[in-house]
């Protein structure tokens, strides 16, 4: 398999709203420019400290969460924070090593498999059940996965990413951070979200040529593929409205090609296998 020229690490938190808003994004890069890159989560434990201030923090937690749901689109339910709140967010992202050190693939789905679970489902992501469980749905090994999560070697990868965290001085997530692998030079940072043309931008920067963006795959396949998406990255991927996205969608659904999970805010589609 050729090597892509691209390295782009991601900085990202299991419990960031801003970073789950930031999937489309990462959805409609992914399908345009994919064959240039290769795409390294990295967990940067800037939500190890939720906890500060027990009283107000639960409230407070709700409105940021919503507030975001209704600026992005993606479905933040903040009511998680007053119905099962998570006490203890770092075992969460040790679990996404301990999924990790079943391949990079198993890593990505698991972190995604969670960010559902809390954000749409209100489930407590810190809870070893629930971990298991979200294990089990993705069909990894789970006698290997129990025995990962408490192990040095779960423990050592996150320490690994917070290390990375600090010594490229990330400080906010989502952050990105592209390194051109034929070159010695430091990559470019982009912290926060910007519009998409800026990641596409430093993209061709750090290509030195103008890559034309690969043809959209058909809705059916981008849904077999991604398995469970929200109205809103359907929209992004295919420069559609929310209303437009919302109408294709339906079509699938009235083919059963697809099924519609309303959530608090706006839907979610599940491929049908």
């Amino acid at each position: 398999m050729l090597k892509k020229p691209i390295e782009i690490y991601v900085f990202v938190d299991p419990l960031c709203p801003e970073c789950w808003s930031f999937e489309p994004y990462l959805k409609k890069l992914t399908v345009e420019y994919g064959r240039f890159f290769t795409i390294r989560p990295i967990l940067s434990g800037q939500l190890t400290n939720l906890h500060k201030d027990k009283f107000e923090q639960p409230r407070k937690l709700k409105e940021i969460w919503e507030k975001t749901a209704n600026r992005t689109g993606m479905c933040c339910d903040g009511d998680l924070w007053l119905e099962n709140p998570i006490h203890f967010p770092k075992i969460t992202s040790i679990a996404v090593k301990a999924a990790e050190l079943q391949g990079k693939k198993a890593g990505k789905r698991f972190l995604r498999k969670i960010q559902e679970l809390a954000f749409l489902e209100k489930k407590d992501i810190s809870s070893e059940r629930i971990l298991l469980e979200c294990a089990r749905q993705l069909n990894l090994d789970i006698e290997e996965f129990k025995s990962d999560l408490y192990s040095h070697s779960a423990a050592k990868a996150l320490q690994c990413d917070l290390k990375i965290t600090k010594e490229m001085e990330v400080e906010y997530v989502p952050t990105m951070v592209f390194f051109n692998e034929s070159d010695e030079e430091a990559g470019i940072k982009i912290s926060g979200i910007y519009p998409y043309d800026i990641y596409v931008k430093v993209l061709k920067q750090m290509l030195q040529k103008e890559p034309l963006p690969a043809r959209k795959p058909d809705l059916v396949d981008f849904l077999s593929q991604y398995e469970f998406v929200a109205t809103k990255e359907v929209a992004v991927v295919y420069d559609w409205s929310l209303e437009k996205a919302e109408k294709e969608l339906k079509k699938l659904q009235l083919k059963q090609l697809v099924e519609k999970v309303p959530v608090k805010f706006g839907c979610f589609w599940k491929y049908i296998k």
